[in-house]
């Protein structure tokens, strides 16, 4: 199954809202979803503090100016079924 990497962290609303596309999204399309809090993890809190929300679909990444409801579903749809 497909597995989304979603970065983030405690009290973020932009977070917050993607987390709510990704579960939208899985109405449609069959995936699973791994949160990653940078906050437990020194080279994610500086690889992605700056980004979050970050979105990892296999080789694509999205970053906090990037991840909209059309940008995931596109990510999304290209693995979904394979």
């Amino acid at each position: 199954m497909l597995k989304v990497i979603f970065y983030t962290k405690e009290v973020c609303s932009l977070c917050d809202d993607a987390m709510a596309l990704l579960h939208m999204l899985q109405h449609d399309y069959p995936f699973e979803i791994e949160e990653r809090d940078i906050y437990t993890n020194d080279e994610w809190l500086e690889r992605y503090q700056l980004l979050i929300p970050f979105v990892k679909i296999n080789d694509i990444t999205l970053d906090c100016e990037e991840v909209n409801i059309d940008s995931l579903e596109e990510a999304i749809k290209k693995y979904a079924r394979e």
